[in-house]
């Protein structure tokens, strides 16, 4: 099997919230519709796709965790250095993101923090020395 992409696809009470909380951190735009908002993140330009949860579920044919109590997934967003790691902290918390933890060292090299968006979904933001 040859996969030609991968995206992911989040659910999502609020476009809207979503829409502007992604928009006020730098996400790039990927188009939007009346179930969907979707942006582009990072240099190879991953997509994300923010699906209404009643436009999502019935397509995965299952139930769609609450990701304020658990974890879906965690993805990693890769900084350039400690300052930048700062830097989106700071935006990130006046966008209305919930800090899980403040930037810190964690291992040798490591520096970073984990942020929910609005819905509930986690992010790591992380800067690893020689990346």
């Amino acid at each position: 099997m040859k996969t030609r992409k991968i995206w992911a696809n989040l659910a999502v009470n609020d476009l809207d919230r979503a829409t502007k909380f992604y928009t006020a951190i730098g996400f790039k735009s990927n188009g939007s519709s009346n179930e969907l908002t979707s942006f582009k993140v990072g240099d190879d330009d991953f997509v994300i796709h923010f699906f209404l949860k009643e436009a999502l579920q019935p397509n995965i044919h299952g139930s769609i965790l609450d990701a304020k109590n658990g974890n879906e997934v965690v993805f990693t967003l890769s900084a350039g250095n400690r300052e930048d790691v700062d830097s989106w902290a700071e935006e990130i918390e006046k966008a209305g993101g919930e800090m899980v933890s403040r930037p810190e060292e964690f291992g040798d090299g490591y520096y970073g923090f984990v942020f929910r968006d609005p819905e509930g979904h986690k992010f790591n933001v992380f800067y690893m020395e020689g990346l």
